[in-house]
């Protein structure tokens, strides 16, 4: 093996508000219970400009960014059982959590307070090669591209999980039409259900992707849509969201907020809130949200769109997501 070989790159979070930086590392051997993967492909997520940004708790620095990883199985640890050399598999944003504590018996392991999260308190995918926990990851296709395999393992599993929080709603609101958003229409499509999108205002190229993907209606935030919504998520980060929400929603209606970070809810009337109009918010993750939302991507089809680029250009990916400048999901590829 040449001495290259023994390296790794890696786009580096060194101080939160700054750009990453590019940096060579040794290449990491996985412990007890781990695997080393060579990541094929990682999506951008909003969530990734929070950790740049320093708006999550507990951040970790330096820290290598990126959760919607797939790539290929190198090496595995000690007790790794089932998952050889070579698998294809996808890593996301719950990278561990305690196993014991109330929130994980229940079956809550996306509340665990011990948990681990990939990017964020533990190395991401923003590299060549990242180290998983083997109990986290997901085996993926073996023929299928990493690259629309990616955006599957965030924006994918939280829409998905989003969904199942927001119930059996017929006429749904999509505010936020990105990453998450393209990938729930595919699904509330197959299911028979109408969508309608909200976008920034005058973002026709969201409305347009909206509209071609099925969507009911497509317009701006700022609009009512031309019924009533049984029910709405809220994709993207921007509080004020919520009381426009609301107001769109019919009595007896729910709104999911389904970012892991927004900016504050704005005072609002609570005639809003009145007529059994719920609110509830998405936390994390599961296991069964990745098993379930997999098994059914690859049985329906869905096809996210996405935009590849290079591992250097990782902070121009992120100032495009930043400015919604892009269609669907922004993808690295090492």
């Amino acid at each position: 093996m040449t001495a290259e070989r023994h390296r790794m790159q890696a786009m580096v979070l060194h101080r939160t508000g700054r750009d990453l930086r590019f940096e060579e590392r040794d290449i990491p051997s996985p412990g007890p219970g781990e695997v080393r993967v060579r990541v094929e492909a990682c999506a951008v997520c909003r969530t990734d400009l929070h950790v740049v940004d320093g708006e999550l708790p507990d951040q970790r620095v330096p820290i290598v960014p990126g959760h919607e990883i797939v790539g290929i199985v190198e090496a595995a640890g000690s007790g790794v059982a089932g998952i050889a050399p070579g698998t294809q598999v996808g890593v996301a944003w719950l990278a561990g959590t305690c196993g014991v504590c109330a929130y994980c018996r229940e079956d809550r392991e996306n509340l665990c307070e011990s948990a681990a999260f990939t990017g964020h308190t533990r190395d991401g995918g923003f590299a060549s090669h990242v180290i998983a926990d083997a109990a986290y990851v997901f085996p993926l296709p073996p023929d299928a591209d990493p690259v629309k395999l990616a955006p599957l393992m965030c924006a994918g599993l939280i829409g998905w999980r989003c969904l199942r929080a927001l119930g059996a709603a017929r006429n749904v609101g999509l505010y936020g039409f990105g990453a998450a958003a393209h990938l729930v229409a595919q699904v509330l499509r197959w299911e028979g259900r109408a969508f309608h999108a909200f976008t920034r205002p005058g973002d026709e190229q969201s409305q347009a992707l909206a509209r071609s993907l099925g969507a009911a209606w497509a317009g701006g935030s700022d609009a009512l849509p031309p019924v009533p919504l049984d029910g709405a998520i809220i994709f993207a980060p921007v509080g004020s969201l919520v009381p426009a929400a609301l107001g769109a929603v019919r009595k007896g209606g729910r709104v999911v907020c389904g970012g892991i970070h927004m900016s504050d809810i704005p005072s609002m009337p609570y005639r809003l809130l009145w007529g059994e109009r719920e609110l509830v918010s998405v936390a994390n993750l599961t296991r069964r949200d990745g098993r379930e939302f997999l098994e059914l991507a690859g049985r329906i089809g869905i096809a996210p769109k996405t935009t590849p680029y290079a591992l250097r250009d990782a902070n121009r990916a992120l100032d495009d997501l930043r400015q919604g400048r892009i269609d669907g999901a922004a993808v690295l590829v090492p």
